[in-house]
């Protein structure tokens, strides 16, 4: 399993990816889900991965290759919109999964992957944007500006809070891992080390980082939440009497 976020805030763009990858609970590797391009002075792209791992290694070596190429369309260096790259992105990867669907569908196999892109190209607005495994995407909305694939469901709900009062992006950032540690603490298939980045507004350059399974950072996160926690488990009110019908 994978959990990958990304957030489009007013000041610019944060991602976050886990590198956990598992076959079973026996075969346990780590893998790059979060890759950076920078295939102009003017555009910086970060594509994030969900899926088979396979499918989206082979999309990525497509991708890389078509950088060599002059002229290949929609491609990260020619795609005049970060939408028209997304587009390029779902034909790739359905190209992938099509090739090898015969032989994965004998197995009972998925080869699918779903993918998040962002960015910024010139001097357009940056953006996020989801591209599903049938090639088509969808992007951020005003109303909910964060994009997530792999497990969501776990840290879905403080990605709510912060996108909804538009937070700077520092902060956004500790919002964005305590997402993933929540998701991590609830489903063992999703875990450190996590991929990060955050992109400033016309800046063209990508802050990444790689944060460690031993990070001092997360053991003070994983601390505070402990305790928060606990003195929020203090505060609930009891229930009375009026509050409940007896059966």
């Amino acid at each position: 399993m994978t959990y990958c976020l990304a957030m489009r805030l007013t000041d610019g763009l944060v991602f976050l990816s886990d590198t956990r990858t598992n076959a079973g609970v026996d075969n346990v590797s780590t893998y790059r889900k979060l890759f950076v391009f920078h295939p102009a002075p003017d555009r910086t792209i970060v594509i994030q991965s969900a899926g088979n791992l396979a499918t989206t290694q082979e999309v990525l070596d497509r991708i890389e290759r078509d950088l060599t190429v002059p002229g290949v369309a929609g491609s990260l260096a020619s795609g005049a919109h970060l939408w028209e790259l997304a587009l390029y992105l779902g034909q790739v990867s359905v190209e992938v999964a099509a090739t090898h669907r015969p032989a994965l569908s004998a197995t009972g196999a998925d080869g699918t992957s779903t993918f998040l892109i962002g960015g910024q190209i010139g001097d357009q607005p940056p953006d996020i944007l989801l591209v599903y495994p049938e090639g088509n995407y969808i992007r951020a909305s005003e109303e909910r500006p964060f994009l997530q694939i792999g497990e969501t469901k776990y840290g879905k709900f403080m990605l709510e809070i912060a996108t909804q009062t538009q937070v700077p992006l520092e902060v956004a950032a500790k919002v964005a891992l305590s997402s993933m540690v929540s998701t991590a603490h609830a489903n063992v298939s999703v875990g450190p080390p996590y991929d990060f980045g955050l992109y400033r507004n016309g800046s063209h350059q990508l802050e990444h980082a790689r944060i460690a399974e031993e990070s001092a950072f997360l053991a003070r996160l994983g601390d505070v939440w402990s305790r928060h926690l606990a003195e929020a488990l203090d505060e609930l009110p009891m229930m009375e009497p009026g509050d409940f019908q007896l059966l």
